[in-house]
Formats: C-alpha cells, sequence, structure tokens
C-alpha cells in the first residue's frame, strides 16, 4: 500500500491560470510580471512539478491502516522533503510482518529507504544529505559547528524513559541536555541555525515530538516551565504544515516505545 503526496488542487489551478495569463499576448506588459506575494509559490510548484515522485519506504502505522508510523529517522526525510518542496509516494512495510520484496532491498529490515535513480538509500543521514546536493533550494543546510546542537537529548531522553529507578540520575541528565539547548536557543534562536529551518531542526524535531508523547504517557512527565525557549521551539517546529503532513499518529508512538518500556 502507498500513498503519493501531490501539490493541493487549489495551487495547481492558480498556478495554471497564472501561466495562461502570463503567455497571453493580449495582456498588457506590467500584468505579466509575478506578483511578488506568488513568487513563492510559484517557484514551489515548478519544482513540485519537474519531479518524479520519489518512492520512500516508510514504517506503517500499528495502530491504522495505511498510515504512517513512528520512525522519527524516516519522518526526517520526509520532512526534508516536504520542506524541498518535492513530491513522493510513501511505501508502507509492516515492520512486524516485512514482505519478502522489501528484505531484498533492505536486507536489515530497516527504515528508511529512497529510490534514487532507480537504485535503494538507506540511511536518513545519507539520504537527506543527497536531497539537499540534487535540490539545493530552499537551502537546508546546518553550519558544521552548529550541526550537533541538541544532538544528546534523544538519547538522555531513551535512557530517562528506560529508567526503573527514579534516583539513576537518568532524569537529571535529560534535564541538562534541554538546559543546555534552552540556553543556546535563546541566544541563538528561534531555529539551530537562527532564523530559519535548517537539516538540524528536521532531524531534532521528531525527536522531541516522541519524547513529548512517550514521557507523558508512561512517565507523566513534560518538559517544565522553567525550559520556555525549549517548549517555544517544539510549538513552532510541531506547528509547522511540514511536520503535521508527516508526524506519526500519538497511539502509534506510545505503542513503538512499549516494548523499551515495559520490556
Amino acid at each position: 500500500m502507498s500513498t503519493t503526496f501531490h501539490p493541493p488542487a487549489s495551487l495547481t489551478t492558480t498556478i495554471k491560470h497564472l501561466a495562461c495569463n502570463l503567455k497571453n499576448p493580449l495582456i498588457p506588459t506590467h500584468f505579466t510580471k509575478t506578483p511578488p506575494h506568488l513568487k513563492s509559490t510559484f517557484r514551489k510548484f515548478t519544482v513540485s512539478m519537474a519531479t518524479t515522485p520519489f518512492e520512500v519506504c516508510v514504517k506503517a502505522s500499528y495502530t491504522v491502516p495505511n498510515k504512517l508510523g513512528d520512525c522519527p529517522f524516516t519522518q526526517r526525510v520526509l520532512l526534508t522533503l516536504e520542506e524541498k518542496h518535492l513530491p513522493y509516494d510513501m511505501k508502507f512495510i509492516d515492520l512486524k510482518d516485512k514482505p519478502e520484496w522489501f528484505l531484498k532491498i533492505s536486507p536489515e529490515g530497516k527504515v528508511p529507504l529512497i529510490k534514487f535513480d532507480e537504485e535503494w538509500v538507506a540511511d536518513s543521514d545519507v539520504i537527506t544529505q543527497s536531497l539537499e546536493e540534487k535540490f539545493p533550494v530552499p537551502p537546508l543546510v546546518t553550519p558544521p559547528e552548529k550541526a550537533s546542537v541538541g544532538s544528546k537529548i534523544f538519547s538522555a531522553f531513551i535512557g530517562f524513559l528506560k529508567s526503573k529507578d527514579p534516583a539513576d540520575g537518568t532524569e537529571q541528565a535529560l534535564l541538562s541536555e534541554l538546559s543546555a539547548f534552552n540556553d543556546y536557543l535563546k541566544e541563538n534562536g528561534p531555529f539551530i541555525n537562527g532564523k530559519e529551518v535548517s537539516a538540524a531542526d528536521l532531524a531534532l524535531g521528531p525527536k522531541l515530538y516522541h519524547l513529548e508523547i512517550a514521557l507523558g504517557h508512561y512517565k507523566k512527565w513534560s518538559v517544565p516551565d522553567s525550559l520556555p525557549e525549549v517548549k517555544s521551539y517544539m510549538k513552532t517546529i510541531f506547528s509547522r504544515d511540514s511536520f503535521i503532513n508527516t508526524r506519526a499518529l500519538t497511539e502509534d508512538v506510545i505503542e513503538g516505545w512499549r516494548s523499551k518500556v515495559e520490556g
């Protein structure tokens, strides 16, 4: 089963109308220039239409048929495609019952995978870097000195989530990482690379989404109000259209972490 992302019909109609009018010799010259407020929309549509949808193998939902599952690394890839306005076709993979064709292209049985020039490519790092090289506009490059900001939060979250001992220091370790990130954002935000979203945000955002849901469910824990920059960052990232389009269902995130918590 698969699902293809396409530009909205309203956008298609708008751009087709513009394109026809721009070629109409009966329209005065001063009307043939693309209005400033539509230039971005026109460019996004052009990029999408110029590219055959990318085939992407993604984790299937455990709770709802034909829905995206709870892999943060897959969401990172889909976020990159969304932010670059590239169409994609999702191939839902049941990781509890992997089909033979999938195991042939992914012997380790892992997602995400994307097809580049008839070749399947794995690993979200490799995939997102390749997308940046092939489609540099809009740019999502994070400067090397900022690329690792917040990178230890995910492992600290997992340590705390799996912990059975309230006094083992795992909660404090997570709070320390979040506090450092809060201080960074206060000086350099609102995003990791300043004013514009970048690849580092697309990698961290899905992990913070899992943190919020899993710790809320299994630990009754949430990011404290003493870290307002982190809370604001999460709210901003989670409200982006690209994130809403690619996020996993809450039930899937909870189910996905169950074995880590319950053993």
